[in-house]
């Protein structure tokens, strides 16, 4: 059975921790202005309360609660879903947590952040559960900002039953370009979410800047479960956006769990040539002016290159986001993706891949004629067109090593906690 509901993301202007007491009115009047919308689920920012930069001295509880007790009484007034960013404290360990609040007022659960993101760690616990919280508007699935790296996490969730995925987020930017605030999340990875899963994401991001020294991108979102964006905020203006999306019983990508790979790592640098053709007679004196070791086409690669070490994938197991996980953390490094799918989305899933598990993909569409390879970072390096059959790109194995995305934030190690908590 399928059902509509009407979503809210607050993109709120980012506060310095001291100052919650002069914003919480306008951010809870912000929330009020939601459900008089028509909201059913209305969603802030991580670390709302008190603020995302929690700081080193004990933050003050009382101002946490009185914030969630107005949290509640609005979920009650408006018959809504309230799901807020707030530090959270257990025992003498302090969380960052999503709060979900059901549309009676009662607290449905809490998510903890799994996967914490740079100076995260200096004061929050990491999250130790993975479970979907039952709510009015149906099963959610809430993840913290950096959660959303793991692909493992929102299939885990999807997996244990959640039929949408909520995020309160705190993406932040590098202000490399002022004039266009880039976030690999906000810009890739909640439309991959979404579409991966078969259910709709929303992330409530910031704006502006805290405490002098961390930026945000904005760029709240509401996204469709087939990855496309409902409505989206712009980088750098408070604002609410409303959006409608379905809830139904998901069919999300999923390969079957006795097709896994054995991984293999035991490949070395080398200068790899791809192309989307069959092989031919003269290709031997093409990869020698290419100074190419081996060339990778369709489901094979050529003599000398050891094929038995690459995870050949179809579709079905590239589009499932844990199928390469068992290969990378073995060791794998490249993956050949050969794929007839939607050519729209062919970059889109590479690149998100290639990023979140830090390899290497090779895309293979002899269908289009088409052969691209994407590095560790998620750039795509180089591909075929028109007459331009064989590319080349160098492999180099050190930076799949390379798995710290921020101080302290180790991809792999995200992974690895991830597999303990997440459904096989």
């Amino acid at each position: 059975m399928t059902r509509t509901i009407t979503a809210a993301a607050i993109q709120a202007a980012a506060h310095d921790r001291a100052f919650l007491a002069r914003v919480w009115p306008g951010l809870a009047q912000q929330a009020r202005e939601a459900g008089r919308a028509g909201a059913n689920l209305i969603v802030l920012p991580e670390g709302t309360l008190p603020a995302y930069v929690l700081g080193y001295d004990r933050f003050e509880e009382g101002e946490v609660r009185a914030a969630l007790e107005e949290c509640r009484a609005i979920a009650r007034d408006f018959g809504a879903v309230l799901v807020v960013g707030a530090a959270r404290r257990v025992d003498d360990r302090v969380f960052n947590s999503a709060v979900v609040i059901d549309s009676d007022g009662s607290i449905a659960g809490a998510a903890d952040k799994h996967f914490l993101w740079h100076f995260d760690r200096q004061w929050f616990a990491a999250g130790e559960r993975l479970e979907p919280i039952q709510t009015s508007v149906g099963a959610i699935g809430a993840l913290v900002c950096a959660d959303g790296r793991i692909p493992t996490i929102a299939r885990a969730l999807v997996d244990r039953g959640a039929q949408l995925l909520v995020m309160p987020t705190a993406w932040v930017t590098s202000g490399r370009d002022p004039q266009n605030f880039e976030n690999v999340q906000a810009d890739l990875l909640a439309r991959v979410r979404a579409r991966e899963n078969d259910v709709p994401f929303i992330a409530a991001n910031k704006c502006g800047v805290e405490l002098g020294c961390v930026a945000y991108c904005g760029k709240s979102q509401v996204v469709r479960a087939d990855g496309s964006i409902a409505a989206m905020a712009s980088q750098d203006r408070a604002e609410t956006i409303l959006a409608q999306v379905e809830l139904r019983t998901p069919i999300p990508q999923r390969a079957q769990s006795e097709t896994r790979i054995a991984p293999d790592g035991s490949l070395h640098a080398m200068r790899l040539a791809i192309t989307p053709r069959s092989p031919r007679k003269n290709d031997r004196e093409l990869l020698r002016i290419l100074e190419a070791d081996a060339l990778i086409y369709g489901n094979e690669a050529s003599r000398g290159f050891g094929s038995e070490a690459l995870p050949f994938v179809s579709d079905a197991q590239l589009l499932d986001p844990g199928f390469l996980v068992d290969a990378r953390m073995g060791g794998s490094g490249l993956a050949v993706w050969s794929t007839s799918y939607d050519p729209h989305w062919q970059v889109t899933f590479a690149r998100a891949r290639a990023m979140e598990l830090r390899m290497y993909l090779v895309v293979i569409d002899a269908s289009r004629n088409r052969a691209f390879a994407v590095d560790p970072d998620g750039a795509v390096m180089c591909g075929t067109f028109d007459g331009y059959e064989i590319a080349s790109f160098t492999y180099d194995p050190a930076r799949t090593l390379q798995t710290l995305v921020a101080p302290g934030t180790d991809v792999r190690l995200g992974l690895e906690r991830a597999a303990q908590h997440a459904p096989r």
